[in-house]
């Protein structure tokens, strides 16, 4: 692409009212391409001005100098051809003209003006200066395409969650494979008596569905069943994925192999370790049982969690103590006992605590299993004990329904001991609602067993990945799939595989075909993502991907290893083998490389790196020092624009360079700060640990990692390492961020100007 710039300021918005037009215009000039001001640019004449230039002069690379990125994005988008560079002089020059708010002060407006802030015009140039060089530096984006895809997907389980999205996709006009490892289809709810009720006034219980669901399903000419399978093993990537298949239970050929860390097989090779897959038979790509998918939905379910281990419940001793899905099996094959206790807690010792992985979902069951008890025996009575019960949503109604049947009796209570007596067992508890211990003689007692996540005790998927074939390894979701679930749901680490129903977190059956239907639609978006060559998620419709000069590799594995999402593999001579449709283009491989040899079309080490040194740093003015930030676009980026639009007072000594993660932050580029003379580096980005929300998994974690070294060095180089730091910030924190910007830029103050300013 032979480049012909453009650049436009625009003086609306109070651009033009705080800010020099003409200096901003001359900075434009100076650093290499012309500025025309218009007083609107997103307006009709002034979007024309750019179509007109674009037309008669074929400008193809634009600077727009006006609001922020993530705001007129229609206004400003002049096609796929063109190149559009974004200078945010609204939300982080013009709107942060006021007083830095200190903690506990009212905010104060902006004093008015007389004449132009130096600082703030010093800040609009640099913003300017930025968006020149992101615009030179930037190339068009050349989009991978697969020379063929394939867009079947293939559904794991078939269960409600499973049965439900392989005919939604099936609506929407795709092939689908169902894999079930049972010999019929409808995982647990085949055992179900009843279901809850789906409709108003949500006060009885429906005709279970699932006979429906699975002759829709085995009718449907666009869908192929396969029970008493499993998945042995899945390799490839979206669009292109080779799944092998094996009968249930059988072992062999199709074993999946131990994962082997690069260490790990340097002692095996050694023989100081011994191998764990020494006589294994495992998957080849070639092994003929193979077949091809474009994407996959994995709904595999949950099992009941254990409870024998509350030695005083009974449970595996007394032979009438049961789980709530043992009674759901026992209640669909006959008559139910005439007074049952379900109980909702362990109790013992843990009053306030429910059952491993309990949930609404187990609440509502024992609801439901206590109107069977009254369905089945007019004299009956059903006792529920509990610690905490949840109904959400509709269910609320459900519940008040249940309580006003007098047979049905409900309280908080801890059970302290199950025991058999005269034939009958003897259920005491204690701390009631009534303050009492109580003792009830009831023919059963019901466990609330919790719904534990298949992916807990084995790889659902069995990838063939370099990075390992589970994807539930963050270790914060108690081995549920590791969606995030805030931001991104069904979707795992693993590009193209999509979670949904028990799997992705415990639901009932109404919440579990709303979760397939949306994991499905997924699934159809990235494979249609993939035809065109765009990213699925997060950073939907980019036509990037990383682009390695392999020349300069040293097959260190850092991008290899660090990459959340598995999208690098090895080829045979340990050199990265990229998987671009897997790739989310979080830029965290650019960043781990130490030869600096990824790069993107429109986001480079070189790039940024110019960007920072583009920064005019005064020499001789201790008043004037520079502070760069580098700030994450999911989170940190949105924040400091909300901080501009509620007209908090930012310090104009920061100047900020939007990232597209902190794992995509290459050390090289604080290097290049400090070596410019920059007073300090500051990180903002998501936040990580229990409470992560980073939306490429690890990022801002890995950012840390990297700064601690990056301390290290600046301390031998007689720098203070706190002249370099990392926080976390959520995008609910634009009230903060100014606080937090301040506390960092008077401690650099505090330890004065870089020392090898001027150098």
């Amino acid at each position: 692409m032979d480049k012909v710039y453009g650049a436009y300021l625009c003086t609306g918005c109070g651009i033009g009212d705080v800010l020099d037009v003409d200096t901003l215009k001359s900075t434009a000039a100076e650093a290499g391409i012309p500025m025309q001001d218009h007083p609107c640019l997103c307006g009709p004449e002034g979007r024309a001005l750019i179509e007109k230039d674009m037309a008669e002069k074929g400008v193809n690379t634009i600077v727009v100098a006006a609001c922020s990125p993530r705001v007129m994005q229609k206004e400003f988008d002049f096609g796929e051809n063109t190149i559009t560079v974004r200078a945010n002089l609204r939300e982080q020059v013009a709107w942060i003209a006021a007083p830095v708010q200190k903690e506990g002060e009212e905010a104060a407006e902006a004093p008015a003006a007389e004449g132009v802030d130096e600082f703030l015009q010093e800040l609009g140039q640099d913003y300017v200066r930025m968006a020149v060089v992101r615009a030179q530096k930037t190339k068009l984006p050349e989009p991978y395409i697969p020379e063929s895809i394939n867009k079947r997907i293939l559904v794991m389980g078939g269960g409600i969650a499973g049965l439900t999205a392989a005919r939604e996709a099936s609506k929407a006009g795709y092939e689908v494979t169902v894999v079930e490892k049972e010999e019929v289809l409808g995982g647990k709810a085949v055992n179900w008596r009843k279901q809850f009720p789906l409709s108003y006034p949500y006060a009885e219980l429906e005709e279970n569905s699932i006979s429906r669901m699975i002759a829709e399903v085995e009718s449907d000419p666009k869908i192929t069943v396969r029970t008493g399978t499993e998945v042995a093993r899945v390799s490839g990537a979206p669009g292109d994925y080779t799944a092998t298949f094996k009968p249930t239970g059988t072992k062999g050929e199709w074993d999946a192999p131990a994962k082997v860390t690069v260490d790990e097989q340097e002692k095996i090779e050694k023989g100081e370790l011994e191998d764990p897959n020494a006589g294994l038979k495992v998957y080849t790509e070639k092994n003929p049982n193979g077949e091809t998918f474009g994407a996959i939905v994995a709904a595999t379910g949950w099992r009941s969690a254990d409870v024998s281990e509350y030695e005083h419940l009974g449970y595996g001793r007394i032979k009438n103590v049961v789980t709530n899905l043992e009674f759901e099996k026992l209640a669909k094959d006959g008559k139910v006992p005439a007074n049952v206790a379900f109980v909702q807690s362990p109790g013992g010792k843990e009053h306030d605590k429910d059952f491993p992985y309990c949930n609404s979902v187990t609440s509502m069951v024992a609801l439901k299993q206590a109107k069977y008890v009254r369905e089945d025996n007019p004299e009956g009575k059903a006792y529920i004990l509990y610690q905490h019960m949840r109904t959400p949503g509709n269910m609320e109604l459900f519940y008040k329904g249940i309580q006003s049947d007098d047979g049905i009796f409900l309280t908080k209570a801890a059970v302290t001991k199950v025991e058999e007596q005269g034939g009958g067992l003897v259920v005491e508890a204690e701390d009631t609602l009534l303050g009492e211990t109580m003792n009830l003689n009831v023919d059963m007692v019901v466990l609330a067993a919790g719904m534990v996540p298949t992916t807990l005790d084995k790889p659902t998927v069995n990838l063939a990945y370099r990075q390992g074939p589970a994807f539930a390894d963050l270790g914060l979701f108690d081995g549920y799939a590791d969606s995030h679930f805030i931001c991104f749901p069904y979707e795992t680490r693993r590009t193209g595989v999509y979670a949904c129903g028990g799997v992705r977190k415990a639901e009932a059956m109404d919440e579990t075909m709303d979760d397939a239907t949306g994991a499905a639609l997924k699934a159809i978006q990235c494979l249609e993502s993939v035809n065109r060559g765009v990213a699925v998620h997060p950073r939907a419709g980019d036509q990037t991907y990383p682009d390695f000069f392999f020349q300069r590799c040293t097959q260190c594995k850092r991008c290899t290893e660090e990459c959340p999402f598995g999208a690098i593999d090895d080829d045979p001579k340990g050199t990265p083998l990229p998987n671009p449709t897997r790739c989310r283009r979080c830029g965290t491989c650019m960043g781990a490389c130490p030869e600096r040899i990824i790069n993107f079309a429109d986001y480079s080490i070189d790039m940024i790196g110019s960007m920072v040194k583009s920064i005019e740093v005064p020499d001789d003015d201790e008043e004037k020092l520079r502070i760069i930030v580098f700030v994450c676009e999911n989170d940190a980026y949105p924040a400091i624009d909300m901080s501009g639009m509620h007209r908090n007072g930012l310090n104009k000594l920061v100047r900020f360079i939007p990232v597209r993660c902190l794992g995509s932050m290459n050390m090289v580029w604080i290097k290049d700060a400090m070596s410019s003379g920059m007073d300090g580096a500051l990180l903002l980005g998501c936040r990580w640990g229990d409470d992560y929300q980073c939306h490429f998994v690890k990022g801002s974690e890995l950012a840390n990692k990297r700064m601690e070294n990056i301390g290290e060095s600046l301390g031998t180089l007689g720098l203070e390492p706190e002249r370099c730091a990392v926080k976390q910030v959520a995008i609910s924190d634009y009230d903060k961020i100014p606080q937090m910007i301040e506390e960092f830029v008077e401690e650099i103050i505090e330890m004065g100007p870089n020392p090898f300013k001027g150098f």
